[in-house]
């Protein structure tokens, strides 16, 4: 059973049946809706009508010339009367007068036609009884949506699930956005929908300038940039407000097809459910934070394709569609503290899609680049702000697994470099052999073997003599440089080199040693800084 009784359905009902039932003028709007049911044989009787009303008479009020007959159509049309039942029976007409069917065509009223007398406390009881029956059956399914909200609310779910419960009960696809246009959450998706969602931010701004042509100026004269979206974007919206204030809006994509007043209903009932949720977690930022940490664990973890982690990811609102895609992982450093999250809140400040996820020490970040970004773009915004971290090479979805493991060994390098750096995975060369090794026991081994005597004596000495070593082999062995980047005269640097040399037992004028010490050094320095968590 529909939602409303329209004049269609109810001219169905059992009573009706008893005669002929002739339609005389209005076919048109037979799917009106029909509030109640009056009866009367005045000829004022349009001042009783509220709307929607189904009027059942014998027409003795509606006067005997066609002025008069007229006037009586005209006057229930503007009190917006659903239909006019008119019994043909002979008390007043035989007939349906042609006064009468000219003027409700001309005003769009049905007129009915009953051949034959009928009960109207009968029809007026069959017609309340469906519109009863209706409106608890309105009910019931109204409080259960409510408790399905309510009961999201109690299992501290987020807009998100909010969000999937709202798509779920309509049919129709979600988004949820805050007051600057940025996509939040969707829900619901459909082919039609996910373009809509792939240029959200300017569908979003040409749907609200089509709302407010429409209050302003009325459905007649809409301004050209909402008119350009009319058809494109069918949707009806509900604000999410906040202390008063409007926090965000919510948008049923509904498509061609009208939503329904139920689907409305249940459109205002999920905007409160959202803000209750969201007023209840100031921590909002924090749950979409740890919604995105996790699906980065399950991306880290296997559990789930590069593909579907794209898919997954626009349900929280970052379309990462159709774009190149980088990883980073980025350490905050002693320098900046770890809450700071600077990751995240860089990424937000671009209005890059990204996937970022807190994993301890590092934050990681799956970034949607924007057309023509480079990979060097996120270098350099990450670098100006001295964020420490690795970058993986640009990947398609099937490829993210593989991108992981390369930002992590960039950001392993660049956690161990003196100052903050960013460092991309192309620019490893030999060190990524030694990031590899380091998650075993063999560069530890190595480091032992080549760096054990000095590390030895560094412990006990008051002025230890590896950052001589690692500055001299940063300097390809060149004495004259090392001495100026050490800030000592060359003398004092030939006499720390003579000990080195008696420590390790190595000639450090060869290559071949300065070689195999390179690579010591930097697997200690990447032995002694936090290491990723490896999956």
């Amino acid at each position: 059973m529909t939602e409303v009784l329209t004049v269609r359905a109810a001219l169905q009902l059992e009573v009706f049946r008893r005669t002929k039932v002739r339609v005389y003028a209005g076919e048109r709007n037979l799917d009106r809706p029909v509030r109640w049911v009056h009866t009367g044989e005045i000829p004022d009787i349009h001042r009783f009508l509220t709307g929607q009303e189904m009027l059942l008479t014998a027409g003795l009020g509606m006067g005997e010339t066609a002025a008069r007959q007229r006037a009586f159509i005209r006057r229930l049309a503007d009190a917006h009367a659903a239909v006019l039942v008119i019994e043909l029976a002979g008390r007043m007409f035989g007939s349906m007068p042609e006064a009468v069917i000219e003027e409700a065509e001309a005003v769009g009223l049905p007129l009915v036609g009953l051949a034959d007398e009928i009960p109207f406390v009968e029809t007026s009881a069959q017609v309340h009884e469906v519109l009863v029956g209706m409106r608890v059956k309105q009910m019931i399914a109204e409080e259960a949506t409510s408790q399905a909200f309510m009961d999201l609310l109690l299992a501290d779910e987020d807009y998100v699930g909010v969000v999937r419960e709202l798509a779920d009960r309509t049919g129709h696809a979600v988004v949820l956005e805050n007051v600057a246009h940025q996509m939040l959450a969707y829900g619901g998706a459909t082919p039609e929908a996910d373009d809509v969602v792939n240029e959200w931010n300017a569908h979003s701004r040409a749907i609200h300038e089509r709302h407010r042509s429409l209050a302003e100026h009325g459905p007649e004269t809409p301004t050209a940039a909402a008119a350009s979206f009319r058809d494109v974007v069918p949707c009806a919206r509900q604000p999410v407000i906040l202390r008063g204030e409007s926090w965000g809006w919510l948008h049923l994509l509904h498509g061609g097809a009208r939503p329904s007043p139920a689907e409305l209903r249940t459109l205002e009932r999920a905007a409160a459910a959202l803000a209750i949720t969201l007023l209840s977690e100031r921590e909002s930022g924090a749950r979409a934070a740890q919604r995105q940490t996790a699906l980065l664990n399950r991306l880290l973890l296997g559990d789930i394709t590069g593909e579907r982690f794209v898919s997954l990811g626009l349900a929280l609102g970052q379309d990462l569609r159709g774009r190149d895609l980088i990883v980073v992982t980025a350490y905050a450093g002693e320098d900046v503290p770890v809450k700071d999250h600077a990751l995240a809140r860089l990424l937000r400040e671009t209005h890059w899609p990204a996937i970022v996820g807190d994993t301890g020490d590092f934050d990681m970040a799956v970034v949607g680049l924007p057309v023509r970004g480079e990979a060097a773009d996120v270098q350099t915004l990450l670098t100006e702000h001295g964020v420490r971290g690795g970058i993986s090479r640009l990947v398609e979805p099937a490829a993210l697994p593989l991108a992981l493991r390369q930002s992590r060994s960039a950001a392993s390098v660049a956690a161990a470099a003196a100052v903050p750096e960013v460092r991309h995975f192309d620019d490893l060369g030999a060190l990524r052999l030694l990031v590899a090794l380091s998650e075993g026991p063999e560069l530890r081994r190595y480091v032992e073997d080549e760096l054990g005597p000095l590390l030895e004596h560094d412990a006990l000495a008051k002025n230890p003599l590896l950052p001589t070593l690692r500055m001299f082999l940063d300097c390809g062995g060149n004495k004259a440089r090392a001495a100026d980047a050490l800030f000592v005269q060359r003398r004092t640097l030939y006499h720390r080199l003579e000990k080195l040399s008696g420590i390790l037992r190595l000639d450090l004028t060869r290559v071949d040693n300065q070689q195999r010490l390179q690579l010591a050094v930097r697997g200690h320095d990447l032995l002694r800084k936090p290491t990723l968590r490896r999956t």
